[in-house]
């Protein structure tokens, strides 16, 4: 779970954006986005085998 502490005299604008920054290094918002629609093991394996081939290029 991504947390962030205010600073004292910090803005909340300021703590949002390293919040945002902090969820995105973490990867979270792609783990969200790939959970939104279920997704079969077939295109799953399709998927992870595209990735595999990139890597190794």
């Amino acid at each position: 779970m991504a947390e962030i502490r205010l600073g004292e005299n910090e803005s909340i604008d300021s703590a949002l954006r390293r919040f945002k920054k902090k969820i995105q290094k973490a990867g979270i918002l792609s783990e969200i986005k790939r959970r939104e629609r279920y997704e079969k093991p077939s295109l799953r394996r399709k998927r992870k085998a595209e990735l595999a081939r990139k890597v190794v290029r």
